[in-house]
């Protein structure tokens, strides 16, 4: 199994779906007290968990590029990676939910179960066995410690 979309552009195709969804069904809209403070929240939280996840790598000096991880070099357990396999797919998932808030569009809540449906299948599982298979026991070892989103 391969990766097959990478990751920004499938999180920018469900944000374009969800602003679809906006403008087709705008009964859907909601508002609701402190909207503007939540996607400023949710913003945050996940630019903190994509920009931790990257600058890891870097530090690692192993490969950020999500359609070939049989390129990494190393095996990054450290920092975020203590809370989360997946810090960089968490944070785009929250950002769509900043999204979906900002747009204040119910609907648009939708494209959460998408995007985690479909990194888990397509993105993370080949992710996963390319681990296993360039980082053996320790990244066995790495899954029973730590979960893949949080």
């Amino acid at each position: 199994m391969e990766t097959r979309i990478p990751p920004p552009i499938l999180a920018i195709v469900l944000a374009s779906l969800a602003w679809g969804l906006d403008r087709w069904v705008p009964q859907a809209r909601w508002e609701f007290p402190f909207q503007a403070e939540l996607v400023v929240v949710l913003l945050a939280f996940g630019l903190s968990c994509m920009l931790s996840g990257v600058l890891a790598f870097h530090r690692a000096k192993t490969t950020v590029d999500p359609m070939h991880p049989e390129r990494a070099s190393q095996l990054v357990v450290s920092g975020i990676y203590l809370r989360s396999r997946n810090p960089m797919y968490l944070g785009l998932l929250v950002l769509l939910a900043a999204w979906a808030a900002f747009l204040g569009q119910a609907l648009a809540l939708l494209v959460l179960p998408l995007w985690i449906a479909y990194i888990s299948r397509f993105q993370i599982e080949p992710e996963e066995a390319a681990l296993r298979r360039l980082f053996g026991a320790s990244y066995t070892v790495y899954c029973g410690k730590v979960r893949r989103w949080i």
